[in-house]
């Protein structure tokens, strides 16, 4: 006997996804008039029928998708935003799970669980793999922002090597060689810009150097203190994340250090720090809408379609180049003072 057409088979055939199919079958708002002609189309010509007892057992249902974020994280805030916007077009409500300084990871995914959550979205988590596929057999997973290996968890990451790659190959077409790097600490990704930073100096043939950070301003403060207390300054710093590059232009600006002109500077993230117009700081964008649409759709197509198979999506990220970075002075550029 033939098998029943499933929900994914009528999104495959209108060219949409199963959020949105569900979406349209339910007769909820979100998808536009065109999608649901498509999919009531795709329905009919497949002879799709909803499956009673599965509907059913989905009114008991919480229809509830946990997020783990860091508080002090402004780009975690931008994900949020996003994530929110396409929960609520599939038809979830988000319930928010923070990282403080007195409220760990650990504790943080507890809350989700004890509020029953049907699946989790973790932004940059930095539990082990092994933890992370302890999780995921309690409930599904989506990792984003950072790789996991075999654990049974979702995932969807930019290409931090291409991220890298974008911000030094704009310096070094500048005219710049004596590029530091303020590593984002431990975790998976701030390795993950460590790792691409030197693999792209050592393509360059550039020497690479690397000075101690974390995720926060004040440890781009220390950093950039450190750098102006050295006796040849670089001509350009990148910096693992946007908060870091803030804390170093404020110490470069407390010392007289003039950004661009002396020393130019790259965050890592994009966030709205970056755009302020008195910082005006050229960062790498991950583009947090296709982030956060790709993570909704991983969640709701294991809750709504059953898909056991693991799924990793990458994304590009991109350049935007603003107002901290420019070619070295000849008093600073390569062999200068």
């Amino acid at each position: 006997m033939d098998q029943r057409p499933r929900l994914a088979d009528v999104a495959a055939r209108a060219g949409v996804s199963t959020a949105s199919v569900s979406l349209v079958l339910r007769g909820a708002p979100g998808p536009s008039a065109e999608t649901r002609e498509r999919v009531l189309a795709a329905a009919a010509d497949l002879a799709y029928r909803a499956d009673r007892t599965a509907s059913l057992l989905a009114r008991r249902r919480r229809h509830l998708l946990g997020v783990l974020l860091d508080v002090r994280n402004p780009f975690h805030a931008e994900l949020v935003e996003e994530l929110h916007a396409e929960a609520d077009k599939a038809g979830y409500e988000v319930v928010l799970s923070t990282l403080t300084r007195d409220r760990d990871e650990a504790r943080a995914i507890e809350t989700l669980l004890d509020f029953r959550c049907e699946a989790l979205i973790l932004l940059g988590p930095d539990a082990s793999d092994a933890t992370l596929g302890t999780l995921a057999a309690q409930v599904p997973c989506v990792v984003v922002g950072r790789p996991v290996g075999d654990a049974d968890v979702d995932v969807v990451r930019p290409a931090e090597d291409v991220g890298v790659d974008a911000a030094l190959h704009h310096l070094i077409a500048l005219g710049h060689s004596r590029i530091t790097f303020v590593d984002g600490g431990r975790g998976a990704v701030a390795a993950a810009r460590r790792r691409g930073y030197r693999r792209a100096m050592r393509r360059a043939g550039l020497v690479a150097e690397v000075l101690p950070g974390d995720h926060t301003e004040e440890g781009g403060v220390r950093a950039g203190r450190r750098i102006v207390a050295e006796h040849v300054l670089p001509t350009a710093v990148v910096t693992s994340n946007d908060r870091l590059a803030v804390g170093v232009m404020d110490a470069f600006v407390r010392a007289g250090v003039d950004v661009p002109g002396q020393v130019s500077v790259i965050g890592y993230d994009d966030s709205t720090l970056a755009r302020l117009a008195h910082i005006d700081m050229t960062s790498v964008n991950q583009d947090a809408p296709a982030q956060a649409r790709h993570a909704v759709e991983a969640a709701v197509s294991r809750l709504d379609d059953g898909r056991t198979r693991r799924m990793e999506t990458v994304l590009v990220p991109h350049l935007v180049v603003r107002g901290s970075t420019a070619p070295p002075r000849p008093e600073y550029g390569p062999g200068g003072a």
